[in-house]
C-alpha cells in the first residue's frame, strides 16, 4: 500500500489577500482556481516545491487558526528571501526549537499558522517511544 501526498484545505474569507499573502509574498503558484460565476465561495490550489495547500472561502472547508508545518532544507534562505518582499503586518524571524528544528512561523490574515522546519538533528531522544503492536 502507497499513501499519498497530503492536500490541507486552509480556511480563507478573502481571496485577494489570501493571494497577496500566499502568492506575492510567500512565492507560492496558483495551480488552478475555481470562481462561480455566481460569486459563491472560491476555491485555488497553490503550490511551491513539495507543498501543496487548498485554500477555500467554503463554510466547512478546513477550520480558521490551523496550524501546519512544512518541512524546508534552509530556512535562513526562506527567512532572507521573505524580507526582501517586506511584509507591513510581518517580521518573523527563525527560532531554534527543543526538539531538534529551526522554524520559521508566518501566520497568515485569516490566523492560519504555516511553520516552515528544517530538522537539525535526528536525535528524539527526548521525544517518548510508542510501541505499536
Amino acid at each position: 500500500m502507497t499513501i499519498g501526498s497530503v492536500r490541507p484545505v486552509l480556511r480563507i474569507f478573502d481571496n485577494q489577500l489570501a493571494k497577496k499573502f500566499y502568492i506575492d509574498w510567500l512565492a507560492f503558484d496558483l495551480d488552478w482556481e475555481y470562481r462561480p460565476e455566481d460569486g459563491g465561495p472560491s476555491i485555488m490550489e497553490i503550490s511551491r516545491g513539495n507543498a501543496t495547500l487548498q485554500l477555500s472561502e467554503h463554510y466547512g472547508d478546513g477550520s480558521p487558526a490551523t496550524k501546519l508545518f512544512i518541512e524546508i532544507d534552509d530556512v535562513d534562505a526562506l527567512s532572507r528571501e521573505l524580507r526582501e518582499r517586506p511584509n507591513a503586518y510581518m517580521n518573523s524571524g527563525v527560532e531554534a526549537t527543543d526538539w531538534g528544528a529551526r522554524i520559521l512561523a508566518v501566520l497568515d490574515p485569516f490566523g492560519n499558522r504555516v511553520v516552515f522546519s528544517q530538522a537539525i538533528t535526528s536525535d528524539l531522544s527526548q521525544c517518548e517511544r510508542v510501541k505499536t503492536a
